[in-house]
C-alpha cells in the first residue's frame, strides 16, 4: 500500500506594508550607495581617477 507524499506547506505570503517609502534611508542616502569606496590613501586615490577618467582626458 502506498501513500501519497503530503505536500510541504507553504510560506505564507508577505503582508503589503503601507509606510511612507520616504520615511526609509535609500541607498542613495549613503556614501556606498554613490560609489564612495572604504579604503582610503591617496595611492587608491590616484588609482581610482585613473582608472574612472574619460577617455577624452589623455
Amino acid at each position: 500500500m502506498s501513500s501519497a507524499p503530503e505536500p510541504e506547506p507553504r510560506a505564507p505570503k508577505p503582508a503589503l506594508v503601507f509606510d511612507d517609502p520616504l520615511d526609509q534611508q535609500s541607498p542613495d542616502d549613503t556614501d556606498r550607495g554613490w560609489g564612495e569606496r572604504a579604503e582610503g590613501g591617496s595611492a587608491a586615490d590616484l588609482k581610482r581617477f585613473l582608472d574612472e577618467k574619460p577617455p577624452h582626458h589623455l
